[in-house]
């Protein structure tokens, strides 16, 4: 196959298709969209990139790999990353220089490489990738402190490890250029450039972010707009001095992302959708690029598969371990969570991105070794994914870190319907957290003793202020029905579409006067009940009941139980997950659940009302 179209519909195809697979199963999408790429190339020769692009490989791998480091620097809010606290700035400082040191060292004394090589690689292993990370962490439920440490670590590292590779690349580059030049005739230069750069990239996003607030581009070419600037900035920097751009990029996204810019809040869905495509298609396009020999240098039978084995375990039990323990030295971490951070550190689509394109630059330089880096590079992100994928939990029980709460449910708006739900939620050990902007409303969540949050949910201090992370579920139920559906149209993207619920009537298309459901929270109980509905049962002495079900007791017991007033709102998983019934979703109950009811007064919860058959009669004895 090697007509353009074909090639980057079947790249397309194999990339997001991968992705939903590891959606619907929960493997590891990098290992997925790895498999696919390696079918699709080495094995069946279906895709050869190319033969399929020549020249403009390069070019559009370059562009690809500036826009994934870009999206990752808008991530990096330097105000949520102060509350982190010391652990990850040593890690992106002490860290940084250690695992640059050992990974240099492993790949030139164990894998055999090249000094260039293996310095560059050196650089490229500091990254840990959070979009590997951070599915793995809540998956695993970790506790908050190590959670936090692994996420903001893989966030920081992530265009530290490219600035590294460019530091390496740019050196080993002026060196082939001026023979015998000494590392004073090198470094000042190199960092000129950089400095250059990252004053392109910062003065490019302080444009940016005074035109957008007042007007200056219309709302419908914002993104367009952004994409050609960040395209712009890059290749112009890289005039300034080869691979520069990855630096100006990066300096523009961190720069965005601390700035108060409002427009970017609507613009961040979009780019982290094209985020999600350009890492299919460069993981995909890399992967497939892959020759049979590139793929024997893997191959353990062999004296060089042998050492990049040895490398591989290297890297996860000496590198790894050492560069954190040396970093967290000091810190007021405690040594089980050390060392299971030493222990997780699998790597992504950036250090295969990074890898693939550097790659390319030392073959032009000449530098022989550089063809070995995408080869290798999938080795690392395939071992660490795995061997850190499948232990996490295991090490984290080990090592006393598993999280111990179940999935949460945010509440928005204090009520005393949501204090009575919140109450219940408690009963069945659900971690709940009621949010207001109200001290006076938030009074009976204090007198009662829940959890609270004193604050606007859509002010951005509260991103900041605010773990999410517990939350699995979020109903919005304060007495206004439009600011529910706001609320749930802006956490519905972070949070899950179908794990946002809201009190309010279902909508009507045909009616003009009720919001539309693409922009509003799945409506609670299958009758799509109001503020003024539950608020007026509540006056009436409406309250919520519990039923557990089990083999013995059925669904069709706890409906016959019930009255026929009464109204289902969720059912509570043996493992806690929460289970709403819609309008739309009637979740299918189980033995071991339990219902959450909301009745009428005097009616007592199904669990209460059936009773153990009476003991026989003691015999009588005279």
């Amino acid at each position: 196959m090697t007509s353009q179209t074909l090639v980057i519909a079947a790249v397309g195809a194999l990339g997001i298709g991968a992705q939903w697979i590891a959606w619907r199963t929960g493997w590891p999408a990098i290992v997925l969209m790895l498999a696919a790429g390696f079918i699709a190339g080495p094995i069946t020769g279906m895709i050869d990139p190319e033969a399929a692009f020549g020249e403009l490989l390069d070019p559009m791998i370059s562009v690809g790999v500036a826009l994934i480091l870009f999206e990752g620097g808008l991530s990096l809010d330097l105000r949520e990353l102060r509350h982190s606290g010391k652990a990850v700035m040593r890690l992106a400082t002490v860290g940084v220089l250690v695992g640059w040191a050992l990974g240099t060292l492993a790949g030139f004394y164990i894998a055999g490489l090249v000094w260039p090589v293996a310095v560059l690689f050196g650089g490229i292993l500091i990254v840990t990738g959070p979009t590997v990370v951070i599915p793995l962490l809540r998956q695993a439920n970790i506790q908050t402190r190590p959670n936090s440490i692994l996420k903001w670590e893989g966030i920081v590292n992530d265009p530290t490890g490219a600035l590294c590779a460019v530091i390496a690349y740019e050196y080993f580059r002026f060196v082939q250029d001026n023979p015998g030049a000494s590392l004073v005739d090198v470094v000042p230069p190199l960092i000129i450039a950089a400095v250059l750069a990252g004053l392109v990239g910062y003065a490019a996003a302080r444009a940016i972010a005074y035109l957008f607030p007042r007007g200056a581009i219309p709302e419908y070419l914002k993104v367009p707009v952004l994409f050609t600037v960040v395209i712009a900035v890059f290749v112009f920097s890289n005039q300034i001095e080869h691979e520069a751009g990855l630096v100006a990029v990066t300096v523009m996204g961190i720069t965005l992302a601390n700035r108060d810019v409002s427009s970017m809040r609507s613009i961040h869905p979009f780019k982290e959708n094209i985020a999600v495509l350009l890492v299919s298609g460069i993981f995909i396009l890399l992967a497939s690029s892959l020759s049979p020999q590139d793929i024997s240098y893997l191959n353990p039978m062999q004296p060089v598969g042998q050492r990049f084995m040895l490398f591989l375990l290297a890297l996860l039990f000496v590198v790894r371990p050492a560069t954190v323990l040396i970093s967290l030295l000091g810190t007021d971490v405690p040594w089980n969570e050390r060392l299971f951070v030493a222990w997780i550190a699998p790597r992504g689509i950036v250090l295969v991105a990074i890898s693939g394109l550097f790659a390319l630059r030392l073959g032009d330089l000449g530098i022989e070794g550089g063809q070995l880096l995408i080869g290798l590079s999938f080795a690392v992100v395939v071992v660490t994914v795995i061997a850190h994928g499948f232990t996490i939990g295991i090490a984290a029980q080990l090592l006393g870190v598993k999280g111990t709460s179940r999935p949460g449910l945010l509440i928005v708006g204090s009520t005393p319907w949501t204090i009575a739900l919140a109450k219940q939620m408690e009963a069945v050990k659900t971690p709940v957290m009621i949010v207001d902007q109200s001290w006076q409303r938030l009074g009976a969540a204090r007198r009662e003793g829940l959890p609270f949050y004193h604050g606007e949910i859509l002010n951005e201090a509260t991103e900041h202020n605010l773990d999410l992370a517990p939350f699995q579920v979020l109903v919005a139920a304060s007495e206004n029905e439009a600011y529910n559906a706001l609320v749930c149209n802006e956490f519905a993207h972070e949070i899950g579409r179908d794990m946002v619920y809201q009190l309010g009537e279902v909508s009507d298309e045909e009616d003009r006067h009720s919001l539309p459901e693409s922009i509003r929270g799945r409506a609670l109980f299958e009758e799509g009940l109001g503020v003024s509905d539950v608020n007026t049962r509540q006056q009436q002495g409406w309250m919520f009941k519990k039923t557990k079900l089990s083999d013995e007791f059925d669904f069709e017991d706890a409906q016959e139980k019930l009255p026929d007033s009464a109204t289902m709102l969720l059912l509570v998983r043996e493992s806690g997950t929460l289970r709403f019934f819609t309008h739309a979703v009637r979740p299918v109950p189980r033995a071991g659940d339990t219902i959450i009811t909301f009745a009428p007064p005097k009616v007592q919860a199904a669990e209460d009302t059936v009773r153990a058959r009476p003991a026989p009669p003691k015999p009588q004895t005279t």
